[in-house]
């Protein structure tokens, strides 16, 4: 299972396919995997190879996307990050994930100077940035890929259970950590959640947050999976967000809490114009009540619930549950297992608040180089999520 192997399959088999949407481009499979390919190309040029870790600090952009793409098909891992960052923690993230590549954007060019020369890994030539105004001791990412050839790269050997990618989160313990996750782990995001959300290869995916955050590869990796659609948006505007839904009849799209709240408030939200949605998700925080009804009398029968940890613990609470589980966060997804144990490690009857434990397919295999953490959270293959919950007669959290 190496995920890399994805958008060749769709340029094959369906190539003129619409694949990525963002502003004004629009790409079809065959044209989405020749950028990808220019780029994996380009890096294996520069000596980037099969597990070596690159850093991304961009805004949404099709850099980000081709990035992630590319890593896959040469086995590389990718280390996401965000542009909120300050030099101090950028300089740790780097070190500590041991990267030997950064891929940024000018407006991100102090920053970088300033932990640059602390971070020795990765040499003067493997510093990029994107689009234009590149200034002077970084490599333009355009030269980087220009010329490249768009055929395949050689096969990387990518084993299922080769990293893919290394999310820092304060997670479960609250210090910043490297949560792993392997191209199996991955593919099940892709075959799992297409089936949990109902997508199909002719669904619309938008995302309007960022994508370096896990919550976006709840729809970005069954959009591979499937080869269907996917709209980026270059960051969120509720305005832009209720045109874009409308404009490119968008069926699948999580927002958080405060997002859907936005919208529902901007002036030109009118139900008739998201009329195409089949899902709409929420994840991150709660949604309060309130908000949660009034989005069903408008849109009934679209909203999705999740609560998860990107350490690799999820519950859903379906569309067709809401009215019924409208205090819920839902039940667990396939093949995976849930328990409230109390302070003696004892699983707790329904009612019973305790810590809510969780195992299955999606779980990482542990915090980058950090085995005694890993070792607190995972106990007996029961990832321990820190948070308290409880069930309630029918299993629902």
């Amino acid at each position: 299972m190496n995920i890399g192997n994805l958008p060749a399959r769709h340029a094959r088999y369906r190539g003129d396919h619409l694949a990525v949407v963002f502003g004004d481009q629009r790409l079809t499979y065959r044209q989405f995997n020749a950028r990808i390919n220019r780029l994996a190309n380009a890096m294996l040029g520069a000596g980037i190879g099969k597990g070596d870790k690159v850093a991304t600090i961009l805004p949404n952009c099709l850099e980000l996307l081709d990035l992630y793409w590319a890593a896959a098909k040469i086995g590389a891992v990718v280390v996401p990050s965000s542009t909120l960052l300050q030099p101090a923690g950028l300089k740790t993230l780097l070190n500590k994930s041991d990267c030997v590549m950064v891929v940024s954007a000018p407006s991100f060019a102090g920053t970088l100077n300033a932990v640059r020369s602390e971070v020795p890994a990765v040499p003067a030539d493997r510093w990029l940035l994107t689009g234009e105004g590149v200034p002077a001791g970084f490599v333009s990412y355009d030269a980087f890929v220009a010329g490249q050839a768009d055929a395949e790269p050689p096969d990387a050997g990518v084993d299922q259970e080769d990293p893919y990618n290394i999310i820092y989160s304060s997670g479960t313990t609250g210090e910043p950590k490297g949560i792993v996750h392997t191209h199996r782990i991955r593919g099940n995001y892709g075959a799992i959640f297409a089936s949990q959300w109902r997508m199909t290869p002719e669904s619309v995916v938008m995302h309007a947050g960022s994508i370096v955050f896990n919550g976006a590869f709840l729809t970005l990796m069954p959009w591979m999976y499937l080869g269907c659609t996917y709209v980026l948006m270059p960051g969120f505007n509720a305005a832009d967000t209720i045109d874009a839904i409308e404009a490119e009849k968008v069926t699948h799209t999580i927002l958080v809490p405060s997002q859907i709240v936005a919208v529902m408030n901007e002036p030109g939200f009118d139900a008739k114009r998201l009329e195409s949605l089949e899902m709409l998700q929420t994840v991150g925080a709660p949604l309060h009540l309130e908000h949660k009804q009034r989005l069903i009398e408008a849109l009934p029968g679209r909203f999705y619930e999740l609560y998860g940890l990107t350490e690799g613990f999820m519950t859903v609470l379906d569309k067709y549950d809401v009215e019924s589980k409208m205090a819920s966060v839902g039940v667990p997804i396939a093949f995976y297992d849930m328990k409230i144990i109390g302070s003696d490690g004892a699983e707790l009857p329904p009612g019973e608040p305790g810590e809510i434990c969780g195992r299955g397919p999606m779980m990482m295999p542990g915090y980058y180089k950090r085995p005694d953490l890993t070792a607190a959270t995972i106990v007996d293959g029961w990832l321990h999520t820190g948070d308290i919950g409880y069930v309630d007669e029918d299993g629902f959290l």
